[in-house]
Parts: structure tokens; C-alpha cells; sequence
């Protein structure tokens, strides 16, 4: 084994000095050999050179299984494996077994349950699932329902219904309401029944406005007033009986016929 030295691993003095960090030392698997001294220089190179080759296998980081193969009865098993960047594939081929012995009577079949039937949206698959009690065998069925068809034709009449049920005494009808609507709009009833009573709302359209008279409220007002004042002319000029009597009776009605002329005047 030949090593090439840099010059500056020797000391002044003409000493080597060796570093085991400064070069790399291949493993030797026939060192050190037999009844010979025990050299450090070569332990430690051996040592290193070991390391360097655990340092250099690959970290496992995976295994898949890539094929399992069924050979015929009596063939010898095989497994292959390789490694891929960090993974290791393995590959098997193994030997199908003898044929077992007949296994014991199973329970007694009952029945088939249906447990229920789902209905599924239009294009769905249908599905089914299927399990074992002990007795029967129980099923759960997923059924799509179909698209919707198209119309039928119209059906002919029905026939007719028979009588239905007496219906309730009527007692009396009662007007809960009367709105008032504006002109021209429909008229509106509302009826409920309340096991006694029938019950109306009425809605009824008031009358158009009607055409203005001949004479208006403050003509009228006018017109009256005017004749009053009118007609107070014919007892201004009626003088009251000043002169009294000596006849109560007489005296009474002169004072009855003076209150006549003056209420009549204006």
C-alpha cells in the first residue's frame, strides 16, 4: 500500500506527521495480517476505511411491494429485491398450498330479510348490501328511481261521490265588517264559518261624485239672509201702543202686541 505525502505534513525537524482526516484510507480485508506487530497508522486506517463504507449505504426510507406471484403446488418460493434510490422493491413468488380439509356443516339457513329498499337520485347505480345473522341473511337494497315519463292522456270523468257527512246547524249570519272602497272597484264579500255562524265582510265601492247643484250652500245662506232683512222693512214702520190702559187685561195684551212689533224688526 502507497501513500503520497504533501509536503506539508512534515514537521521542520523531518518528522511525519499524519492526519487521519487528510486523506482517505480504502478498507483492506487482509490487514493486519497474521504475527505481525500491531501498527496505529493501519488500525486507524482500517478503522476509517470501515466507516467510510457505512457512511456510503443509502438510508432506507421505504419498501413497496411490487408483484406477489402464485406458483403451481410444490414449487420452490423465490423473493427478489432491489434498491431504487431509497426504497427497496421486493418482488415474491410464492407456492400455492395443499388443499384443507372440508370444514364443519355451517349453520342452518332461515330465510332472506329484505331490512329495507332506498330510493335513489335518477342515474345512480344501484346497490345492495348483504349480511349474515346466524339464521338469515339480510339484505338492503339501493334502487334509482326512473325519469320522469311523459304526460298521459286526459282521464276519463270519475264517478260520482256519495253523500258527505251532515254538516254543522247554521244558526244565524253575522256582518263582521263593511269597508268602503274606492269608485269603480269590485265589490268584495268574505264569508267563514265558525261552527255556529257565518260570518260576512263586505266591501263596497262608494258612488261617484255627483254634479254640483244650481245653488251652492253660501248662495243659499246668502239668499235667506237677504230676504230676512227684507221682510224686517214690513213692521219698522208699525209704532208700538205707547199708551197704557186701565184694563189689566186690556194693559197685557198692549204689552204682548209691542213685544210682536219690536221682535219683527231688523
Amino acid at each position: 500500500m502507497n501513500f503520497i505525502l504533501p509536503p506539508s505534513l512534515f514537521e521542520p525537524e523531518g518528522q511525519v506527521k499524519i492526519h487521519p482526516s487528510s486523506f482517505a484510507i480504502m478498507f483492506d480485508p487482509t490487514l493486519p495480517q497474521e504475527n505481525t506487530l500491531a501498527d496505529a497508522v493501519q488500525m486507524r486506517g482500517q478503522l476509517n476505511g470501515l466507516k467510510a463504507l457505512i457512511d456510503a449505504v443509502p438510508t432506507l426510507t421505504a419498501a413497496q411491494v411490487d408483484s406477489t406471484t402464485t406458483l403451481p403446488q410444490g414449487s420452490p418460493a423465490n423473493a427478489s429485491v432491489n434498491l431504487v434510490g431509497n426504497m427497496l422493491h421486493f418482488s415474491f413468488e410464492i407456492p400455492q398450498g395443499q388443499e384443507g380439509m372440508i370444514g364443519p356443516v355451517g349453520p342452518p339457513f332461515g330465510g332472506a330479510v329484505v331490512d329495507g329498499v332506498n330510493t335513489l337520485p335518477p342515474g345512480d347505480s344501484a346497490t345492495v348490501s348483504v349480511s349474515f345473522d346466524g339464521s338469515n341473511v339480510r339484505f338492503i337494497f339501493g334502487i334509482p328511481r326512473g325519469n320522469d315519463g311523459n304526460q298521459g292522456p286526459q282521464g276519463g270523468n270519475g264517478n260520482d261521490g256519495g253523500p258527505g257527512p251532515q254538516g254543522p246547524p247554521f244558526a244565524q249570519a253575522v256582518v263582521d265588517g263593511v269597508t268602503t272602497l274606492n269608485p269603480a272597484e269590485p265589490a268584495t264579500v268574505q264569508t267563514s264559518f265558525d261552527g255556529s255562524n257565518v260570518r260576512f265582510n263586505f266591501g263596497i265601492p262608494r258612488g261617484n261624485d255627483g254634479q254640483p247643484g244650481e245653488i251652492s250652500q253660501t248662495q243659499l245662506d246668502s239668499a235667506i239672509l237677504n230676504s230676512l232683512n227684507g221682510t224686517s222693512n214690513n213692521t219698522n214702520g208699525v209704532s208700538t201702543l205707547d199708551t197704557g190702559f186701565a184694563d189689566p187685561d186690556m194693559e197685557a195684551l198692549r204689552q204682548k202686541l209691542n213685544e210682536m212689533i219690536l221682535n219683527g224688526r231688523r
